[in-house]
């Protein structure tokens, strides 16, 4: 399957349960069909793919965002520098590595690596870097449609870099106009910084509508030479 095709998955309406599909393939036209639908994949390496659209859906907007005293410290701090889509591969594995409370595991198996590097090399999925000098210790990584951000997983080998880099896309994407960023799942983690439950029904209608925005293809770390200066963000590293 091409970008351009796509994949009708069955009516939002038929929907019971969280799982809305099993098997097919990770082919860009399919993924990119899924999330336009609010469906992810999530499933365990040599299972069969299973599709998710979760209720209730963890969302964060933009304008919910909270950054707490001790985190505007972190980031005045001036320690750490961001980029984007610099090194794509490199933060899905430094993701897939990380060990996770109540995981066995990583559910970021190679097959899942490729299909997003795909995404990416299509203008679809983007990441953001962290570092601490020349040393990579933070990230994020998710796909971008219309304007939505679905994020899809991050990773921290520093304290605080995880943060740095949801904080910074966060306030980059509400200056770029973007409705939410999708979170998928509940976690104290994202909660602490503004996300919130929405039930199913409102997500998919809220994601209907942000599709009606063009999606901003390509490497954002070209497109956008000045990431992650928004306003919002360089009020917050400004030197004391």
């Amino acid at each position: 399957m091409e970008v351009q095709d796509y994949f009708p998955f069955p009516s939002p309406d038929s929907w019971e349960e969280e799982i809305v599909g099993v098997g097919g393939n990770l082919s860009p036209g399919l993924l990119i069909s899924a999330y336009a639908q609010g469906i992810f994949p999530w499933f365990n390496e040599g299972e069969e793919i299973l599709w998710w659209s979760l209720d209730p859906r963890f969302i964060l907007y933009p304008k919910n965002l909270r950054v707490s005293k001790s985190m505007k410290k972190v980031l005045k701090s001036g320690r750490f520098t961001l980029s984007a889509d610099r090194n794509f591969p490199a933060v899905m594995d430094n993701c897939s590595a990380i060990s996770r409370k109540g995981e066995d595991g990583t559910w970021i198996s190679q097959d899942m690596k490729d299909a997003y590097t795909r995404l990416h090399d299509l203008g679809f999925a983007h990441s953001v870097e962290v570092y601490n000098g020349d040393a990579l210790v933070g990230g994020l990584y998710g796909v971008s449609l219309g304007n939505c951000f679905f994020g899809e997983s991050m990773f921290a080998l520093e304290a605080n870099a995880s943060k740095t880099a949801l904080i910074a896309i966060t306030l980059w994407l509400e200056q770029q106009g973007f409705a939410f960023v999708d979170c998928q799942q509940h976690t104290d983690h994202l909660g602490a910084l503004g996300a919130i439950d929405v039930p199913r029904s409102d997500f998919l209608a809220e994601l209907q509508q942000a599709l009606q925005t063009p999606t901003s293809r390509g490497n954002w770390g070209k497109l956008y030479k000045d990431f992650p200066a928004s306003d919002s963000w360089l009020s917050l590293t400004a030197a004391v």
